[in-house]
């Protein structure tokens, strides 16, 4: 009896349940007393995240799967939920971040300084997370797409939390009309997979050939469908707004763990065939390349904090499906070292990319609360007042980079080694491999540059202006989850062994064709304890430096005074580096794709010319220049199809009955 109270299913379903109703104490309270409310949501929420944790954890380490299936009567036939390695590796941060991102709310997102809102974030925080979970637990058609609507209506409402402001109301538009067009992907994705095995259960992992039209179909709506969600490139276009207009812990939720929800999608189906053909592992590649490349850039071009972090997000998902297509080309030429390399890169890059970006976003909210604002170029000195939150961002800075020592490197390095293996081949598997693997050192060198930007203005320098200055540090709910996250992205980086043998059960169970009998242990492939030895060499390197800098400077009499001032006599702050000029070289080599648009003034003239105003933005250049003009002329053109919407009931009912007149006469011949 303990023994199955204890189990791991039983613990993954109880700690849905509770996060499920983690929001309902909200619903119930008075408005006296939603502060307590709001307490005791977190800690149903807390429990829901170290319960579910333990059940996952459980799973990896144990490599069991389990299967229950629900008696329902819905004309569907039977549903199943079920674990296994792969639903455990995705359940990792589908608990870790919202529990951190929980307890970061009771200080970002006071029930007493926003009460207008927090009844209804608190609750479809609570769903968001209990959904996601079913998503990953499913195992039929009908049961994943009822999650997945619930997931995508909770995550609507977060984002519109703040509904009063426009921009708000238009970007959860932006994003409910996007998740909704990659739903009717899935509404055909389930059809064709139910052509193919005459149910709408879940296949068995390699049980279908690839080689089949309808195979090809169900390869095309799943990369539409998933990637949507997942925020590739040039299907990102609702990802900016929705985590610039987003609260903080909403953001990092949506970044660590919904984006990852598109991304199991996609590997789940593609791990339902064999014999896959080489350009849909090329395909996934360039997809990946693309994201990368062209995310980064722009980010480097970006003025809002958040919105700079949510490009970083299209970038490292490009990362992620880099991984993915490595692996699949690996199945493609029978290479065992590709597939595992590709796959566990992706998989840990899944974790690593929830880690450190959560930390990110829960730093930049710390800064937007001490300063009240998003901009960066109005920011800057925040370390001297932030000192935990700069360090803390200063961690999740140096991951993000896949900079030794921390979790970006490793994830990074397994998918560059799956790139090297391919390169080694021939044909062109190889080339394709051989053109990705620069690509994602481009990627990385362009992430570099991009933090020293956002970490030189926002918390080196003075402020630049009087008003948003921070003045005062987070408190400790906040400081705690991103401390948290961060020891983790440290823990990760410095000792990747503990995670190489869960890397390695999961994707046995996404490529059964890799048997522990193939002789490729991960640990043999990766060089983990060197990773482990140099890691701990580097710190030690950098705790001696700080020991003797801090010595040196100790022993003399140091006095302030302003840096070098290029000749000027009065140097003021507003002659520091902004957003535009740091970045001015790389964004003016990337003109071509980010499109800037420079507002300069028009005239300047005399010997004491009078106050001018030059700034820059860059647009969204597929959703403005791409998607909005294209629609536009599909409505001028069914401007004639727009009078049968007449507002008229009885019109309505007798398209109908000419519909079903029409849907029979079709079933009957």
């Amino acid at each position: 009896m303990a023994q199955e109270l204890f189990s791991q299913s039983t613990l993954i379903f109880s700690a849905t349940l509770l996060a499920a109703i983690s929001g309902g104490p909200m619903l119930f309270s008075r408005l006296q007393s939603s502060a307590r409310a709001q307490l005791l949501s977190i800690v149903l929420m807390l429990a829901a995240s170290c319960i579910g944790l333990t059940g996952s954890i459980q799973t990896l380490l144990s490599g069991r799967s389990d299967l229950l299936e629900l008696a329902w009567t819905l004309p569907f036939g039977p549903a199943e939920i079920g674990i296994d390695p792969l639903s455990a590796w995705f359940l990792l941060p589908i608990f870790l971040i919202p529990g951190c991102a929980a307890l970061y709310s009771r200080s970002y997102w006071h029930a007493d300084h926003h009460p207008t809102n927090v009844r209804k974030m608190t609750f479809f925080f609570g769903l968001m997370t209990a959904s996601m979970s079913g998503v990953v637990l499913a195992r039929d058609g009908i049961s994943f797409m009822f999650a997945w609507e619930i997931m995508a209506l909770s995550a609507y409402f977060l984002v519109s939390t703040e509904d009063e402001k426009p921009e708000v109301r238009e970007s959860g538009m932006l994003y409910m009309i996007t998740t909704h067009t990659g739903t009717l992907g899935l509404f055909a994705l389930f059809p064709l997979l139910n052509l193919l095995t005459g149910s709408w259960l879940f296949p068995g992992p390699a049980s279908m050939a690839a080689a089949s039209g309808v195979s090809t179909a169900i390869f095309m709506t799943a990369l539409f469908a998933f990637g949507l969600k997942a925020g590739i490139m040039p299907l990102h276009i609702w990802l900016p707004s929705a985590h610039a207009y987003a609260p903080s812990h909403v953001s990092a939720a949506m970044s660590g763990v919904i984006l990852k929800v598109g991304v199991y999608g996609l590997i789940r189906t593609f791990s339902f065939f064999h014999d896959i053909p080489l350009w849909w592992g090329c395909c996934v590649l360039a997809l990946g390349v693309i994201s990368g490349v062209i995310g980064v850039v722009f980010a480097i071009g970006q003025h809002d904090l958040k919105r700079l972090l949510a490009y970083h997000s299209i970038e490292n998902i490009g990362i992620i499906f880099m991984g993915i297509g490595v692996a699949l080309i690996g199945q493609t030429v029978g290479s065992p070292a590709m597939m595992l390399l590709g796959m566990s890169g992706a998989l840990l890059h899944v974790l690593n990319h929830a880690l450190f970006k959560s930390l990110l976003f829960l730093g930049a909210g710390s800064v937007i609360h001490a300063t009240g604002t998003r901009e960066i170029d109005l920011m800057g000195g925040a370390a001297r007042h932030l000192p935990y939150t700069a360090l803390l961002f200063g961690i999740g800075s140096v991951a993000i980079c896949g900079l030794p020592p921390l979790n970006g490197f490793v994830s990074e390095l397994l998918i560059y080694l799956g790139f090297f293996q391919g390169i080694q081949g021939e044909g062109g598997a190889a080339v394709a491999v051989a053109l990705a693997a620069p690509a994602l050192a481009l990627v990385g060198g362009l992430a570099v540059a991009c933090f020293v930007k956002v970490y030189g203005i926002v918390f080196l320098g003075v402020p630049r202006t009087e008003a948003p200055v921070a003045r005062h540090e987070a408190g400790w709910q906040m400081l705690l989850p991103m401390l948290m996250l961060g020891v983790v992205c440290m823990a990760i980086g410095l000792a990747p062994g503990v995670v190489v043998p869960s890397l390695q059960s999961t994707s046995l169970t996404v490529l059964p064709q890799l048997t522990r009998t193939a002789g490729l242990p991960l640990q043999e492939l990766a060089p983990v304890m060197m990773i482990t030895l140099s890691g701990l060499v580097l710190l030690a390197m950098i705790a001696v430096l700080v020991v003797w800098y801090r010595r040196h400077v100790a022993e003399k009499s140091c006095s302030e005074t302003v840096t070098w001032g290029c000749g000027y006599q009065r140097p003021a702050p507003r002659m520091q580096y902004s957003a535009s000029s740091f970045a001015e070289m790389l964004t003016s080599l990337s003109e071509f794709v980010l499109k800037t648009q420079n507002h300069r003034p028009k005239r300047i003239a005399g010997l004491f010319p009078g106050h001018v105003r030059y700034f820059s933005h860059v647009p969204e250049v597929v959703l403005e220049l791409v998607y909005i003009p294209m629609l536009i002329r599909l409505y001028q053109r069914f401007a004639g199809v727009r009078r049968l919407q007449s507002g008229i009931l009885q019109q309505y009912v007798l398209y109908s009955l000419i519909t079903l007149i029409v849907l029979l006469a079709a079933s009957y011949f």
